[in-house]
Order: C-alpha cells, then structure tokens, then sequence
C-alpha cells in the first residue's frame, strides 16, 4: 500500500463515496488508488464544478465532500468552488496533487504555493508528507466536520503519494463538539419571548446543519411563533406550515420587511450572516439570536441576547420550555402568505419566469429536489418556490458563485439516486457550465435542466437601469431567439415557449432515462417589479 492508497482507505471509512476532479499526470497515483479503493472519480468538465459537486455532496450526504485538481490553474480553478464550501459551510476535502517535494518552491512551470492560495478560503491548508499522511487526514476530517463545518485544503506531492505507506489507515476522530450554551442563556431567552406579544423566529443556514431539524418545528409550535427563513435554510420545516411566512430578503422584500416590523422581537435560530446581515432589514428592532457563535453585526443591529452554543441542545431547550402564547392570530398569517404570493406573480401576457417556476413546483415531487443558479432567477425561486423537507432547496448564497446550479444537480443525484432532481439556471449560468451536461450524460442521470432563456444578464441589467446607467455588456446573445440545436453534448435540447410547452416537455424529461436540457424562453420583463421591489 502507498500513500495515495492510504489516502484513499482513510476517506473511504469516513464515508466519502465520490470525488470530483479533472486529473493530469501528478493526479494519477491518487486516481489509480481511487480505482481500486472504492472512491468513484467523477470527471468534470471543469475544476470549480468538482467544488460545487463536493460542496452538494457534503450537504446531501453528511459526510466530508472530496475534489481534487493538479497543481497551478487546475488549483486556481477549484478554488472557486472551495470558496463556496468555506462561506456556506460545507464539510469539504480539497486535494491539489503537486510536483515532487524536491521541486516545490521553484519557478517551474504551473508552479505557486497552494497553501497561500487557499488559506483565505479554507479552515485549514495542510501538507501531506511521509509518516505523517494518516494523522494529517484524521485532523483534516476532524477539522471540516467541526463547527462552524467547512473545507480543508490538502497538498499531496507525487512522489508522496507514491511513497510506500509506513502507517495505518487512522481510527476517525470525532468533530469537536460544540459546548450546550449556558443555562443562564435560556432562563433569559425563555423571558424575552415570554414577554413578547408579536415575536417571529427566521431560520437561518447554521441550522441546516442540526442533527435533529424536526427540534425547530417543536420550537415553533411549542410557542405559536411565526418564521421565516433566509434562502439556504428553506424546508428545514414545510413552508405548508400554517406558521411559514416564506423567505426574507430576496424578491418582494419589500413585502416581508413590511411585515416583519410589525413584530416585537426577532428570534434569530441558526442565523448566519453570511446569507443576509442583520442590519440590511431589522432597523431598530430587536434581536435575539440563538446561534453556534455570536453574531456578526453591525454594531447598530439591537441584539438584546444571544444564546451561543450546540444549535440541537439549544432549539431542543426552546421546544421543551412551558408554551408561551403571543398575539398572532392565524388569519393575518394566511393573509399575509397570500399577499406575499400574490406579489410575486404580477400579470402577464407573455411567458414569464415566476409561470416557468410554478410549472416546475408543480411536477416536482414534494421530496424532489431542486438545484438552481445565481441571477436574477434566484430572487424569485428564493420566495416563490414552497421547499417541503430539509436538503431538497440546493443554492449558494454566502459565496454566490453563478456555475453552481448544474453540478450541484449532478451531485444531488449522484448522492441520491432514487429522488428526483430538477435543475433551473439562467441562461447566463448555462453559458459557463453547460460542459457539464457530459458529466450527466456520461453517468446517464436523469435530470432535467430547464435553461430559463430571457437572453440578457437580467439581475446586473435591472441593477443598471436602478442605478441610471446605460444597459452595456450585460447582454448574452442580440439575435432572435432560434430552435435550440438538436443536443449539448449528446444530451437532447428542446423549447418551451408557453407554460403549457414547458410541462409536456418536464413531465417527458422527469420519466426519461438520462439527462435533458429544456430551454424556457421566457420574458423577464416582471424581475424588475419583483426582485428589486
């Protein structure tokens, strides 16, 4: 056994069952161990992909992601999706293969120093060397799965890798645990809501990481208390729910931020700021958050107490507290859902986004899954999509990469193979990682990816318009829209030019035996009244 095996037999009792990456010579001693190790190496077209298909992975699975690149651009590309596990805090193993040890620190051709670049994006940058490989893996694993969860960066030299191995495969260390928070620190919680008549919690990305996320839906009924949530943490409980008020901050903004200072208090649970600050929409009111680590706000944000500790003991204290009634009454809740969904959908006479997205919602089983990408389109999935369990509302929304949504749905399926899994990606999005529809079809996944096609960057165009400038660069293709051609990369491609046309075409492509690209050409005339409102 070498090192590169060692490797692999370490990553593969941790439960890692894929790895993504693009290889080049100094990657093969790792691919071979792979191979006969029981890792799958899943080819992508592109580094920054096997990030975000690493990042899905650890979201769908709970086990560590893996993606791995060579040294010098293949480094610098995957670095893009690396940095997305680090700010949505995603477990992840990063390994760049590099030249022999002798060779590094020497201007040499694709060389730089791994370790400087990815120390701002990971939790930790660790070289791998002889008698240390094995304890180097076991901290990298203790270290990702460790709140706050994120990736680790690993160097492996080839001729480490090839190495013969002088250690055994490490007994797997436990993440740190996360201390309960003080009792104290309930006692007050438990206060505050009690005196409050008109609280709403907002349900934020830390708490999709719980261990137990059905705690938050005790919590919430336990207490009556209204709750919203920031993009990431949709489904965490069913937005059926009779308290789900929907997401905050993205389209109709306006809309919720106008209810919500109707409240009396904010109840922060597993709100993390990288999603949205605080200080963009509480104003003067006030805030307790309950959390993994204290929040990182503006100094004007009215954070009355926090309660920092493990996120499962302390929603669990919450739901376990004497019930403490407030002052909601159910009809203004459904009255304000609907008028929340009602703003979403403004009238029109051409086929427009929020018409394609219903479409969808509407064909998609309740337990299938949903990856999207970043743009215009994610504002108006964010708050008109209803997510109805935890891990089926895939985005990025601390690193906000576009290229995301197709290899987050590639993994989603390759991780979960008997749910189904829907792509939807602007037509931007689809410019950039539409290599990756080889990847699909070379493993034969199921997926539809509807392209919404409104031939413009809408969100930067609508930014522009809102700022006065001229719209300039931000369109994709002048041209009138023509017939897609008959397949990207041998996955077939058909329009969708009405509703109507749209759900013909997802039901045929829910029930196929591989992948198909939809492009919905739609009017993104409404993104200007409702994801700026």
């Amino acid at each position: 056994m070498n090192n590169a095996d060692l490797i692999v037999a370490t990553l593969r009792a941790a439960g890692i069952t894929h790895g993504f990456g693009v290889p080049s010579g100094n990657v093969l001693p790792l691919m071979e161990a792979m191979r006969t190790g029981g890792i799958e190496f899943v080819l992508t077209a592109h580094e920054g992909s096997a990030g975000f298909a690493a990042d899905v992975t650890a979201r769908m699975t709970g086990k560590p992601g893996l993606c791995i690149a060579t040294l010098g651009p293949g480094a610098t590309n995957l670095a893009t999706g690396v940095g997305c596990a680090f700010l949505d805090r995603s477990p992840l193993i990063a390994i760049t293969c590099n030249l022999n040890r002798a060779q590094l620190g020497r201007r040499l051709q694709m060389g730089i120093d791994h370790h400087a670049l990815f120390k701002p994006i990971t939790k930790a940058t660790l070289p791998l060397r002889p008698g240390n490989v094995a304890a180097t893996l076991a901290a990298a694993l203790r270290i990702a799965l460790s709140e706050p969860q994120g990736p680790v960066h690993l160097d492996l030299p080839e001729d480490v890798a090839l190495a013969p191995a002088t250690e055994p495969v490490p007994a797997l260390p436990e993440p740190e645990p996360a201390a309960p928070a003080a009792n104290e620190a309930i006692a007050r919680t438990a206060d505050l809501i009690r005196k409050s008549q008109r609280p709403v919690a907002i349900i934020g990305a830390s708490a999709m990481r719980m261990k137990t996320p059905a705690l938050l839906r005790a919590c919430v009924e336990r207490h009556g208390i209204p709750f919203a949530t920031t993009t990431m943490a949709k489904g965490l409980i069913d937005e059926d729910h009779a308290l789900a008020i929907g997401c905050i901050e993205r389209a109709s903004r306006q809309v919720q931020r106008a209810f919500l200072r109707g409240a009396d208090l904010i109840i922060g649970l597993g709100y993390d700021a990288i999603e949205v600050e605080y200080e963009a929409w509480t104003g003067h009111l006030p805030v307790l958050n309950v959390d993994i680590e204290l929040a990182d706000a503006d100094a004007t944000v009215n954070i009355v107490h926090e309660v920092v500790g493990d996120l499962d003991v302390s929603v669990a204290r919450l739901a376990a507290l004497p019930a403490m009634r407030n002052a909601w009454l159910p009809e203004v809740l459904t009255l304000h859902r609907a008028s929340f969904q009602r703003s979403l959908r403004p009238s029109t006479t051409r086929f427009s986004p929020h018409q394609a997205i219903d479409v969808v919602r509407r064909l998609l089983p309740r337990d299938g899954v949903l990856a999207f990408d970043v743009g215009a389109h994610t504002h108006q999935i964010a708050s008109q999509w209803a997510a109805h369990a935890p891990r089926t509302f895939l985005i990025t929304n601390g690193w906000s990469s576009m290229g995301f949504g197709i290899p987050a749905a590639i993994a989603a399926k390759l991780a979960r193979p008997a749910l189904p899994v829907v792509c939807i990606v602007g037509d931007g999005c689809f410019q950039m990682t539409c290599g990756e529809l080889a990847v699909a079809r070379r493993h034969n996944l199921a997926i539809p990816f509807v392209v919404l096609d409104d031939r413009w960057l809408s969100l930067i165009k609508i930014k522009q318009e809102r700022r006065g400038l001229d719209v300039y660069g931000t369109e994709l293709l002048p041209d009138a829209y023509a017939q897609p051609p008959a397949h990207y990369f041998g996955v077939p491609a058909v329009a969708a030019r009405t509703p109507e046309e749209l759900e013909r075409s997802l039901a045929q492509a829910l029930s196929a035996a591989g992948p198909t690209v939809i492009e919905a050409v739609v009017d993104p005339a409404h993104y200007a009244q409702t994801v700026y409102d």
